[in-house]
């Protein structure tokens, strides 16, 4: 990255950071409108993106909170990826586990029973 611009589109910067698997895409999110440059909401793929812009975005059912560091020439391994933005993304919360009955597999006969049992469609 010898040679990396100071600009480039938003679709192509995305793409290239790994975050889309294929530029349409991300050219798709970009267009549908989900995607915010800096707070303000972009629609256009062809908005220019710097280094030290903030873009957030929805991605896998949350939303992402990224900071570009650099502008990538090509889409290379995850490692060159990684290094082309900061994430900001606050942790993901997880819910507090419910009571659930844990099932290893198929119930026994004697679950079967005791299921009947509580149905009451025991028939004795």
């Amino acid at each position: 990255m010898a040679d990396a611009p100071d600009k480039g589109r938003v679709d192509k910067w995305l793409w290239h950071a790994r975050f889309f698997k294929t530029r349409s895409l991300a050219t798709k999110q970009v267009t549908g409108g989900h995607v915010r440059l800096n707070g303000s909401r972009i629609s256009k793929a062809s908005v220019l993106v710097t280094a030290g812009d903030t873009l957030t975005f929805p991605q896998a059912r949350r939303i992402r909170v990224i900071q570009i560091t650099a502008i990538a020439t090509r889409r290379g391994p995850a490692p060159e990826a990684q290094a082309l933005y900061l994430d900001l993304t606050p942790p993901e919360e997880k819910p507090e586990p419910t009571a659930q009955i844990e099932r290893k597999g198929r119930p026994t006969k004697k679950d079967r029973r005791t299921a009947r049992i509580l149905r009451g469609s025991y028939l004795d």
